[in-house]
């Protein structure tokens, strides 16, 4: 029986729907709801923003040659908006009123705004007197950093600030610091100079990603969220997985990996999908704190799947120097890894507890179920199938009239897909105090909502297939679905033949205003921190704060590679610690993902760029679950009448699997899908990697088809390290490389697969005046000759005798990012043994290993199955 007290502390921790969205509020679109004037004048600004920056995506400045705005430009007016937003929608203290905007308040947002655009205002006269400001520019420089920290402190909290306010100390005391990390200082003028008037600190390239394609992804999300597709994605998981054993935290799972495609917010995907998901699973027998703490894991992990991964993968774009297509490839495959690792801890969840799903209305056959299923899944695939080959070809046939063809087809695929919809009931969500008794069914539920699909297929058909830039794709992507947002309700209204169609236009307008302004209301805070995150790389470009972290790192790590990895990861997670994603993914990359490349090439790891920049970007999202700073774990205890501290430690607890990830694929870049030849090797590399992650999962949760011992949990974390790395097995028995002499270097570069890497040794002196002796991942992209394979990286070599020598390194180039400079020579290139068999074949003993632990476990699972029939 409970304790009246202990109902007491539940009701202590429980938040009410209003709270909810007041944490999201002020988490991500600013907690004020003035009313009035001011409440219009923040909803047309808000809108503005939003047309403007669909206007800069768009090819009409181009086409009109009217109000065309240059990068800088661009950038400014982005940020002005969002400084003045800031000041307007988020309240300065917790006492501060939330029914309207004071006085003071108006001047910091026309003040900030001012300076903020101070870079547009004053293009022409800041360009003609380069690295000398006037008393003037000062002034606007200092204000206007003030100003941005403090828009950063209410908006994101005073992690952001403190770090900020940390590196703008480094920058001005520099004689005064530690002797490791000291530096000559720099003068007020110069520093401020650095950090608001050039493209270097604040206007750098993190808030040049943000204005150009963060804007438009986050607003399609809005726009997609607006039209019905969150319900859409949470109803079609409840309906297909609800029925199995923890079935509503399965489907928890599922629908957040589904908003998560969409969304850049874990906290507003866990209270999107958490009011709903998480009393299922309460009702279902999961325990308060793992019910909420599933939804946080799931939650948090959207921001790691592709294609918005927390607006990260498009400054990953930038940082590593590959195609937006190119990340999203290497991203893939380690989110859903994490997605299906995190659905099997759910699974082990409800076998240790005996749980069981929801009930059907009327008990489905799993045969028809199957069917059911399988025919609506495949028609998707089909459809998408349909889609990208028959797009392919009409793009042969049609040539330049493509585009309308493929405009037409959409069209009349979406009115069709709203006729078909209109046969099915609308679907509504519950209110979180609802019980829901029986589950949707699904095959209606599926089939109600398949249109939303078009925009998503329409934005991946033009990444992939025209291969547009993602701001042009999200851009004619985010105009389709305006286009569903006005038109989706009034056709619903014609086929269902429910009422005035005039009425339904009329909200579909209110809608599409809607969503413009959510869209650019939930862009304040990711604006606003890449903004403040640029201070950090401007204080990286300015002082050479990161020669400094090597070296400390290399220190205190001895020169372990393991111990290097360990300590980097600490450090992101400390770093990561109340930021957002994109400020996090900042801040992690410029100061951490050097150290790996730099202290990984002395010690022979080589490993592609975006591999570092990936295993950075997974622990500084770790801190996103760590108590005691997660919101996202205190939205979910809200709803989930659980003790947030508990809730924090057990989605940490939870997220292992995804901190296990990182160390993995620095190690095995076949997780990346780096390096794979056949479709037989992408196969295998999926199945045994997805295997690996569920036993660990297995291992650390203490139970597989029973309770495991301790001896059966080492036995499959073994199994684990030996499916996600059997090349460390291997290497042990034969050398992994040979060496070929510099010379071979041309031969070797033409003969080298399309989008191959090439290991080579360099020796040399730095501009530092330091002896340089590393190894480094050459990467080849398409197949040509050698000098223009080479030519495509920023490298020119020259061969003198013997002995090849580094002629040029390009400036901004891949080869510059790798650390090649000129007169550097080329010692030794390696090459993968020809002696050596297949790593894979490490996969035998394995599962040889896991059949093993299967068959101890098999003998006390159907004794402790006898025990209950018989109870």
């Amino acid at each position: 029986m409970t304790r009246p007290d202990e109902n007491k502390d539940k009701a202590s921790f429980e938040l009410s729907d209003e709270e909810l969205k007041k944490i999201v509020a002020e988490a991500d679109t600013g907690g004020r709801k003035p009313t009035g004037f001011t409440a219009q004048l923040l909803l047309m600004v808000a809108l503005a923003w939003s047309l403007f920056q669909l206007w800069i995506a768009s090819p009409l400045p181009f086409s009109l040659g009217v109000f065309v705005f240059n990068d800088t430009e661009s950038r400014a007016i982005h940020l002005a908006f969002a400084i003045f937003l800031a000041f307007a929608a988020y309240p300065a203290l917790k006492r501060s009123p939330r029914d309207y905007v004071p006085v003071q308040d108006w001047v910091l947002a026309a003040v900030g705004a001012f300076c903020a655009a101070y870079l547009f205002l004053f293009y022409k006269e800041l360009a003609e007197r380069p690295g000398t400001p006037t008393d003037m520019d000062l002034a606007a420089a200092v204000v206007g950093m003030l100003l941005l920290l403090e828009a950063a402190r209410r908006a994101l909290g005073l992690p952001m600030v403190i770090l900020a306010a940390v590196f703008l100390v480094y920058i001005f005391f520099g004689p005064y610091m530690p002797e490791v990390i000291a530096h000559r200082g720099a003068s007020l003028a110069k520093g401020m100079s650095h950090m608001w008037l050039t493209t270097e600190g604040v206007f750098g390239v993190a808030v040049g990603v943000s204005t150009s394609f963060i804007f438009l992804f986050v607003l399609f999300g809005a726009l997609l969220e607006t039209a019905g597709a969150g319900a859409y994605f949470i109803k079609s998981a409840i309906a297909l997985l609800g029925h199995m054993r923890g079935g509503p935290a399965k489907a928890a799972v599922v629908a957040s990996a589904s908003t998560g495609l969409i969304s850049g917010s874990s906290i507003a995907n866990v209270v999107t999908t958490g009011t709903f998901t998480i009393p299922l699973m309460k009702s279902v027998g999961y325990r308060a704190d793992k019910a909420a703490a599933v939804e946080v894991a799931s939650s948090v992990n959207g921001q790691i799947m592709p294609p918005v991964m927390g607006a990260a993968a498009f400054l990953m774009v930038e940082y590593v120097g590959i195609t937006y297509v190119q990340v999203m490839k290497h991203a893939i495959l380690p989110a859903l890894i994490s997605y299906i690792a995190l659905y099997y801890i759910v699974h082990l969840e409800a076998l240790k507890m005996n749980l069981q799903g929801l009930p059907r209305r009327e008990p489905l056959p799993w045969q028809r179920a199957m069917i059911s299923t399988t025919l609506t899944v495949s028609g998707l695939v089909i459809l998408s199938a349909i889609i990208y080959w028959g797009f392919g070809w009409l793009k042969t046939v049609f040539g330049e009239s493509t585009f309308i063809v493929i405009g037409l087809l959409m069209l009349g695929a979406y009115v069709g897909l709203v006729r078909y919809a209109a046969n099915f009931p609308e679907l509504h969500m519950e209110k979180p105090d609802e019980k829901m008794e029986y589950l949707p069914e699904i095959a209606p539920t599926l089939k109600a909502g398949l249109h939303f699909l078009l925009p998503v297929a329409a934005l991946i058909w033009n990444l992939m297939v025209e291969q547009l830039s993602p701001a042009l794709s999200a851009f004619w992507a985010t105009l389709f679905l305006m286009f569903i947002l006005v038109t989706q309700r009034p056709l619903f209204a014609l086929f269902r033949r429910t009422g005035d169609i005039g009425a339904a236009t009329k909200q579909g307008f209110s809608d599409l205003f809607s969503g413009l302004v959510t869209g650019a209301r939930n862009m304040i805070g990711i604006a606003i921190a890449t903004a403040t995150a640029g201070v950090i790389v401007g204080t990286v470009t300015l002082t050479g704060i990161g020669l400094a972290m090597t070296e400390l790192v290399e220190v205190l790590s001895g020169g372990n590679l393991m111990i290097m990895l360990i300590l980097v990861a600490v450090i992101c997670l400390v770093l990561g610690m109340g930021l957002p994603t994109t400020a996090n993914y900042i801040v992690v990359s410029t100061l951490m993902a050097p150290v790996i490349v730099e202290l990984g090439a002395q010690t022979g790891l080589l490993v592609p760029l975006i591999a570092v920049h990936m295993f950075v970007f997974y622990f500084g999202l770790m801190a996103d679950v760590t108590p005691p700073v997660g919101l996202a774990s205190y939205a979910a205890a809200g709803i989930a009448k659980s003790e947030p501290m508990l809730t924090g430690l057990t989605a940490f607890s939870y997220s292992a699997r995804t901190a296990i990830l990182p160390f993995m694929f620095i190690f095995n870049t076949q997780l990346l899908l780096i390096g794979i030849d056949s479709i037989f090797q992408l196969i295998l590399t999926i199945v045994t990697a997805t295997i690996a992650s569920m036993m660990f999962a297995a291992a650390t949760q203490g139970y597989f088809i029973t309770k495991s011992r301790l001896h059966e949990s080492a036995l499959l974390l073994l199994v684990t390290f030996t499916l996600f790395r059997p090349g460390f097995w291997m290497d042990m028995m034969y050398p992994p490389y040979e060496e070929i002499p510099p010379t071979e270097l041309t031969r070797l570069v033409e003969e080298a697969p399309r989008n191959g890497n090439l290991r080579v040794w360099v020796e040399g002196m730095n501009l530092e005046g330091q002896d340089i002796s590393k190894g480094v991942l050459l990467p080849l992209g398409e197949k040509a000759n050698a000098r223009e394979r080479l030519g495509a990286m920023g490298l020119t070599v020259m061969a003198l005798g013997d002995q090849v020598q580094v002629a040029a390194v390009r400036f901004g180039s891949q080869a510059e990012k790798l650390g090649l400079e000129q007169g550097f020579a080329i010692t030794t290139i390696e090459i993968p043994s020809g002696e050596r068999p297949a790593k894979e074949w490490m996969f035998i003993p394995a599962f040889a290993l896991l059949a093993l632990v299967w068959a101890m476990q098999k003998p006390r699972q159907r004794r402790k199955e006898a025990e209950r029939a018989q109870a």
